[in-house]
């Protein structure tokens, strides 16, 4: 038996014991979900790199591990948590530790009308129409083995629920801490974001570490834009460099909706980032922009795909590497315009430096054009730090080490820079100042 076939019989194995810790739960319409999501889980097989959507990105080292559900136990005071949240952020705050929710660290007072901030866990506990209505509907569970994964294990993280013509002033901060220890643990976050018609959010997704353990994060994000809906999501990645991380988002826009992502990462062994949006309807708008600096041995996989369904809508993406040592990139973008959807404006960019004769980058933008009347590009680079820039500011009296911060500072600001919550911005920009220093210090 091959150890995928191992891994899978643990997961198994680890949901009957969750099973049984239900109580009473164990009969809700929501553990239906589950049941169906772990049967679909033990048919589906964990992809190789034969599959063409994991060619470039080797999953076997998650593979070698085992993950156990973390122990319901884990003390963190104040100082603690604070020490990873986002100084000087004005936002409601979720914290998840291990992937559940734990009030005591959160702040959730004085909550604007309009809209509703809960934990997954108390919706499942109460059968909630709404998580019923929305949940799993979006990320289909039935072909991805790692969606259904998710959905099996789903126990808690954050339900976000916008009421029609709601404008939210304060961002939503979710901050999910993970604090492993010597054991290896799983954490299923699982996040439902429903904003009604012309509603407005900004919401932070955080993910951080307390040490460098290995672990393993499956995370999912469901996003629904109603009409008019202008929706601003930011996701800092900065887990354990021991850390698994695969995660995927799925965003469904209606009529004249507006969705827009920022992703920074720096952190985990091996991250996955799928990110799909969907035009339901005219009008509607999507930028999708991010950043990732890896080293060591760090392998980063961005696959998004953005599917222009309907006529006269836009979509912006731009995503820029810097990959040191013997890192490994992937970027994989798709673009389809199907045969109705005329006057689309539909733009695609990867930029990478290679600081290392040993980093790679493996970058296919695509666009799979079925309408006549549209605007398409795409386009990807490769490089080294620009040698006529090095020399000029060389000329002006500024050392070699300055010069190649310089410009990897001003090759990262052209994503970090479209933040638009200065506290994010400033705390985004100070993470990747550390990790360029840390570059010149070695190099």
């Amino acid at each position: 038996m091959d150890n995928s076939k191992n891994i899978k019989e643990s997961y198994i194995n680890n949901f009957k014991d969750f099973e049984n810790n239900l109580n009473g739960e164990s009969d809700s319409s929501f553990h239906k979900i589950r049941r169906q999501a772990i049967k679909k889980f033990s048919e589906l097989d964990f992809p190789d790199r034969k599959n063409e959507e994991w060619r470039c990105t080797n999953i076997s080292p998650l593979l070698q591990q085992s993950f156990s559900i973390p122990s319901n136990h884990i003390k963190l005071n104040i100082k603690d948590v604070s020490n990873h949240i986002i100084k000087d952020l004005d936002a409601y705050v979720m914290i998840f530790v291990n992937g559940k929710f734990s009030i005591r660290h959160s702040q959730l007072e004085n909550i604007q009308k309009g809209i509703k901030i809960r934990s997954l866990a108390d919706c499942i506990k109460n059968n909630d129409k709404d998580l019923l209505q929305h949940f799993g509907k979006y990320a289909d569970y039935k072909n991805n083995i790692f969606t259904s994964l998710s959905t099996a294990f789903t126990t808690d993280g954050a339900f976000i629920n916008v009421d029609d013509n709601c404008v939210i002033e304060k961002p939503i901060y979710l901050l999910f801490l993970t604090k492993a220890g010597n054991v290896n643990i799983q954490t299923q976050p699982r996040n439902l974001i429903v904003t009604g018609k012309n509603s407005q959010l900004t919401v932070i997704e955080h993910f951080s570490s307390s040490d460098n353990s290995i672990y393993f994060t499956n995370t999912i994000t469901e996003i629904v834009a109603k009409e008019n809906a202008v929706i601003d999501h930011i996701k800092l990645q900065e887990e354990s460099i021991n850390a698994f991380h695969i995660a995927r988002m799925e965003i469904v826009q209606e009529r004249n909706s507006n969705f827009t992502s920022h992703l920074i990462s720096i952190g985990g062994k091996l991250s996955r980032n799928d990110i799909n949006s969907k035009f339901n309807d005219e009008g509607g708008e999507t930028i999708l922009n991010g950043l990732f600096l890896i080293e060591k041995d760090q392998l980063f996989d961005i696959h998004s795909f953005v599917d222009h369904a309907k006529p006269n809508c836009n979509s912006n993406e731009h995503y820029k590497g810097i990959l040191d040592d013997d890192s490994r990139g992937v970027f994989n973008g798709k673009i389809i315009v199907r045969k109705d959807a005329q006057k689309t404006n539909a733009f695609q960019k990867n930029n990478n430096i290679l600081l290392s004769k040993n980093s790679l980058i493996n970058t296919k933008p695509q666009l799979e054009i079925f309408a006549d009347d549209v605007k398409c590009s795409h386009g990807a680079t490769i490089g080294q730090l620009d040698n006529d820039a090095t020399f000029y500011l060389k000329s002006r009296g500024i050392g070699e080490e300055a010069s190649k911060v310089i410009l990897l500072h001003a090759f990262a600001s052209d994503i970090i820079n479209h933040i638009k919550v200065d506290a994010v911005k400033n705390y985004a920009e100070e993470i990747i100042n550390k990790r360029i220093n840390k570059i010149k210090k070695e190099n």
